[in-house]
């Protein structure tokens, strides 16, 4: 590689590196929470405990569910209704004014004896305030673009990092840190050492970031194309004075799919359905299929299955990545892994920083590996 090319790399890696580097130590510092965020809650008092029960109780219907939730906020309609995987004994029930209620309100019930819980509510906590500022940073959607963009300049920042790192180990054996000298060589040998055994999982974590920061525009785009061909037929239709049965629309759609499981339900009104009908969402059951989901449209009246339809390549690709996002696939042994190397990745991201602002006192040139790159070219 000639001087000039390491002179070239090293400018984008210095740049796209200072540029994201204090959002990225903060989505790694509020991320890290967010690995452990049921068991946080847990400890902190934010989470719902289902009261024990013998284990053959048997569920109760889900139209008296719902007015067991309806019941707390009379004055608010049902929006949502779903069940975390590892908790089939209590309902997370969303209520609110209107589809789109910025001040909806969220009931668990008791999916056994159909009594709502005292339930917590997420905004405000501590977890809500680090998903705030790991996702859109309190800006919405525009942050949530902007976090995106960073997360596109931390992948060029990781290439450009590689590209460097050869001719820099030209002259030193893998995972050399020099001890006998400065503090920045020191630094600048672990933040190189680090930086490439984290790389792999920067790199997925960074980039299944970016893919989760356009969910909003991903969904945005299905509803206007296959979801609107879907309720096509009801376009006209006039509004509905009263809803059907939810147990048996439920139940027409996991006899529509057998083998799949209830993921949550989108009441009429709502972004992921029209105003006639129940979106019901279906998931398989392994650690992978539990992530994706398939819509099965139900006329809120008749409880008539209307539509069905897998989701699209873009919509699949969101679903897996984020999960992966935050190492919820492989239990608690993956959890460990995500949090161990989010630390590294802090320590990455500090010496990174270090480096750049104690640059005129040993290398005087660009951050991080590409200074020592120039150099040796």
């Amino acid at each position: 590689m000639s001087p000039q090319t390491i002179r070239r790399w090293a400018w984008i890696h210095k740049w796209t590196s200072l540029v994201c580097t204090v959002f990225m130590l903060l989505l790694c510092l509020t991320g890290l929470p967010l690995i452990y965020h049921h068991e946080i809650g847990h400890l902190l008092g934010n989470e719902v405990e289902a009261p024990e029960l013998p284990a053959n109780t048997p569920k109760a219907n889900l139209d008296k569910v719902i007015a067991a939730a309806k019941a707390q906020y009379p004055d608010k309609k049902m929006l949502y209704m779903s069940q975390e995987p590892d908790e089939p004994n209590i309902w997370n029930m969303t209520l609110g004014a209107h589809g789109t209620d910025p001040d909806f309100k969220s009931v668990a019930v008791d999916a056994r004896t159909a009594q709502a819980l005292p339930t917590p509510q997420f905004e405000g906590s501590f977890i809500a305030v680090m998903f705030h500022l790991h996702v859109d940073l309190y800006a919405g959607l525009w942050g949530k673009l902007f976090l995106g963009f960073m997360g596109l300049l931390l992948l060029v920042a990781i290439v450009s990092g590689v590209v460097l790192y050869a001719p820099f180990m030209r002259k030193l054996d893998f995972g050399t840190v020099r001890r006998d000298r400065a503090p920045r060589l020191k630094w600048l040998d672990l933040h190189n050492l680090l930086g490439i055994v984290t790389l792999v999982w920067a790199f997925v974590v960074g980039a299944t970031g970016m893919i989760n920061t356009w969910a909003d525009l991903m969904l945005k785009y299905w509803q206007a194309t296959e979801m609107a061909d879907m309720v096509a037929p009801y376009r006209n239709a006039p509004p509905l004075q009263q809803f059907g049965s939810i147990q048996q629309s439920i139940g027409n759609a996991l006899a529509r799919e057998p083998g799949m499981k209830l993921g949550f339900v989108a009441f009429p009104g709502t972004p992921y359905t029209s105003e006639h009908h129940f979106g019901i969402f279906l998931r398989g059951d392994t650690a992978l299929t539990s992530r994706l989901y398939k819509p099965v449209l139900v006329d809120a009246q008749t409880a008539q299955i209307t539509d069905s339809r897998e989701l699209p390549w873009y919509l699949t690709a969101m679903l897996v990545s984020q999960p992966l996002h935050f190492g919820d696939y492989g239990g608690g042994w993956m959890q460990f892994l995500w949090a161990m190397l989010d630390l590294a990745t802090i320590i990455v991201l500090g010496s990174g920083l270090y480096l750049w602002l104690k640059r005129g006192v040993a290398v005087p040139a660009a951050a991080g590996t590409a200074a020592v790159a120039a150099e040796a070219a």
